[in-house]
């Protein structure tokens, strides 16, 4: 297989590290991509604040960071820049109109992410038009997904626990791992492959879609298993996040508890808030206290997997034999490493006055490459590899994994809560 001395020298994991890394500190040394508005509830909004002059300047200067990344990542992975020039302008659009769509405040209520439309107009596309092969091979959606990751690092602060105080951390470190390990063993149960079983247990248990992806990237898994949970995670979210609150009161637990189960049970950040929301005041603020907890239980879990998938697999590979910390080290997701940095950079070495500067430029960064990266995975999928699926098996065990969750984060919440 030919590759070039560049792509020798540095593996993806590597490129995906200096260029997120890169990112964040173009940002912190002053260089301003403002972040473009997206949310509307009305034509006159969308054509008046959405598509004006000064909001789509911000999007070019977004496009011009993430292209000139994208480019600078073929280069050092060795790949032909040629076709970037057409193919990437090309998802970007689709991408931004897919973000544009997400805005709408009708479809901000019921929390369907940005990510769903890039895979659904991706999936349109490449199910209805026969795009050619060069195009395909030009969609980098591993780069995508990894550097978005590395940006990811620099949501999960550690202060974040501390302000969460014992009782949050205390719910999320019981919820995540008996919730976790729960739906590993049923996946086992039910003869699911490792991988998807990996994907599934964490989204349900930790923080949704942000974990489904980290844990994929971590195992290097298949962005049609992905694709598969994140739509699972976001359908399922809908009805939680409208039924829950009523239930919670049909019940009448306090807003300390509603708000505690709420935040340790839906799997969305966004619609953990928008049922929170729903309670009242006191609940928002628990429910968004325990999200929060569990989002920074996101990188010490990636973490882990990578060093349980990275040596069990290199077991394997080495027919049993103890794997040497040579070989665990050569097949470890080095990306994770780009994710802790940013993460002990943000919570540790920057100042919250300067954090606070940079949050949203960067998180805006990050969601484009998430977007990007899923309109990529749409555009090379068939629509049978994703929906037509004869085994039901994962289906069953994230709706009765999300069941079990339900059932112990309302036991926990009432123990350290009620």
């Amino acid at each position: 297989m030919s590759s070039s001395k560049l792509s020798i020298a540095i593996s993806e994991d590597w490129v995906v590290v200096i260029l997120g890394l890169a990112i964040i500190f173009l940002t912190l040394f002053g260089v301003v991509v403002p972040k473009p508005a997206f949310s509307w509830d009305t034509t006159d909004v969308l054509f008046g604040q959405i598509l004006s002059a000064n909001n789509l300047l911000a999007i070019g200067k977004q496009f011009l960071l993430v292209f000139i990344i994208a480019l600078l990542g073929a280069f050092l992975l060795g790949k032909p820049l040629k076709p970037l020039f057409i193919v990437f302008p090309f998802i970007f659009v689709l991408t931004i109109f897919a973000l544009i769509l997400a805005g709408n405040s009708t479809v901000r209520e019921y929390n369907l992410e940005a990510v769903i439309f890039s895979l659904g107009i991706g999936l349109l596309i490449s199910n209805f038009f026969t795009l050619p092969t060069w195009f395909k091979e030009a969609l980098s959606t591993e780069l995508y997904v990894k550097i978005g990751l590395v940006l990811l690092g620099t949501t999960v602060i550690f202060g974040d626990i501390l302000k969460a105080g014992a009782l949050g951390l205390v719910q999320a470190l019981v919820v995540v791992l008996s919730v976790w390990y729960f739906a590993f063993w049923l996946c086992k149960k039910l003869k699911i492959d490792e991988e998807m079983s990996m994907m599934l247990s964490s989204a349900v248990s930790i923080c949704g879609v942000s974990a489904a992806i980290a844990t994929s990237g971590a195992i290097k898994g298949d962005p049609k298993k992905l694709s598969y949970v994140v739509s699972l995670v976001l359908i399922t979210a809908v009805p939680m996040m409208i039924f829950m609150p009523y239930i919670a009161e049909w019940m009448g637990l306090s807003q300390e508890v509603t708000g505690a189960w709420l935040g340790g049970s839906i799997d969305t950040t966004g619609a953990v808030v928008a049922s929170g929301s729903l309670v009242g005041e006191r609940a928002l603020e628990i429910s968004t206290i325990v999200k929060f907890s569990q989002n920074v239980l996101l990188g010490i879990a990636a973490f882990a997997i990578s060093i349980y998938w990275t040596y069990s697999h290199s077991k394997s590979a080495e027919h049993a034999e103890k794997p040497t910390l040579k070989i665990i080290w050569e097949r470890f997701p080095k990306f994770v490493i780009g994710f802790i940095f940013a993460s002990l950079l943000f919570s540790f070495v920057i100042s919250p006055e300067q954090v606070g500067n940079v949050k949203e430029e960067l998180k805006s960064i990050q969601g484009l490459w998430f977007a990007l990266a899923f309109t990529s995975i749409g555009l090379e999928t068939n629509f049978k590899d994703l929906f037509v699926h004869n085994n039901k098996k994962p289906l069953y065990a994230f709706l009765i994994a999300q069941g079990f969750n339900i059932i112990v984060t309302l036991v926990i919440a009432l123990l350290l809560f009620g």
